[in-house]
């Protein structure tokens, strides 16, 4: 969720030592190999089980049994928001899906769902899924139609390109490793929204495909109660740190800096903050943005996430 207005950089924050609360949330940087859930879903990983061997077998009868219940992940899917100067850029939600991790999340890329966060969109039509699988050092992705060869209408080829890029990064999300996807058509032309997919997919640079904060927690729409809000997520920001604000009404209600974990590497990092919560109740947006050392001088500004929560 987006706050309308621009709220001016506040420096105050800046010479303050921040803590960096490392130990207490195993967050670790959009896009890299291991993208695990918000502390705040209360879940595990999936872990991932080989398939018997023939020494696997049992030796007696087997007794019948109860069909196991499909499991309920929490997973990442990167959707499309609007960064700096209005440009699209890739954000991060968890979702909960049940069945195939892979394939749900896939399909939820695919416009078979809706992301929780009003401001974020995907830009792919309705493209069904039929499998999603790992083989060869491969993320293997099987279009069984070969529907939108060409763009749709409205689809420029960045949208195109990032669109396959929410993809990527999803399936590497879920997959927790960084590995190439292949994405299989059916028919004879193998281009998907024009581009060609002959070859398999690279996730693209971080800092040019990310926007460059992105809370994890509280969640669009969470209920928080107690005297402070954690918030957490992910950031490459100058010098590593940069705001995060509480709005209430249209009011700037408290401000506290973050201290992200790095920066400058391709990559984002995790950050920790508390933001009091002394006196305020009903709908809050909690707004986190990068450091703009120009203070709007330069450039498009800072790249900005924000969530509307209740405080009760």
């Amino acid at each position: 969720m987006t706050f309308p207005s621009r709220h001016p950089a506040v420096r105050r924050w800046a010479g303050a030592t921040a803590v960096v609360l490392a130990g207490s949330l195993s967050l670790v940087a959009c896009g890299t190999a291991d993208d695990p859930v918000p502390a705040s879903g209360g879940t595990k990983e999936p872990t991932r089980t080989r398939s018997p061997s023939p020494s696997d077998e049992p030796t007696a009868e087997p007794t019948s049994q109860e069909p196991e219940e499909p499991t309920d992940t929490a997973v990442p899917v990167y959707f499309v928001g609007d960064g700096p100067g209005g440009k699209p850029r890739l954000f991060r939600e968890f979702h909960r899906v049940t069945g195939d991790p892979l394939l749900e999340a896939a399909r939820l890329v695919a416009g078979g769902g809706q992301p929780d966060d009003p401001d974020y969109r995907t830009l792919w039509p309705q493209v069904e899924i039929s499998s999603v699988g790992a083989s060869d050092g491969l993320l293997v992705v099987s279009l069984p139609s070969d529907d939108f060869t060409e763009r749709p209408d409205g689809m420029t080829r960045r949208d195109a390109t990032l669109a396959l890029q929410q993809l990527v990064y999803t399936l590497q999300g879920v997959q927790q490793e960084r590995v190439p996807v292949l994405v299989e058509r059916g028919g004879s032309d193998v281009r998907l929204f024009g581009v060609p997919t002959d070859v398999p997919l690279e996730a693209a640079s971080a800092l040019r495909t990310l926007n460059l904060v992105n809370i994890t927690s509280p969640a669009e729409g969470d209920t928080v109660t107690g005297d402070t809000l954690t918030v957490t997520g992910v950031a490459n920001s100058f010098e590593a740190s940069g705001p995060c604000r509480l709005i209430a009404g249209g009011e700037e209600v408290s401000l506290e800096g973050y201290q992200a974990d790095g920066w400058m590497e391709d990559r984002l990092f995790p950050f920790e903050v508390e933001l009091p919560l002394d006196g305020v109740t009903g709908d809050v947006v909690v707004r986190c943005e990068t450091d703009d050392p120009s203070g709007g001088a330069e450039g498009d500004g800072p790249n900005v996430d924000t969530k509307l929560v209740t405080v009760q």
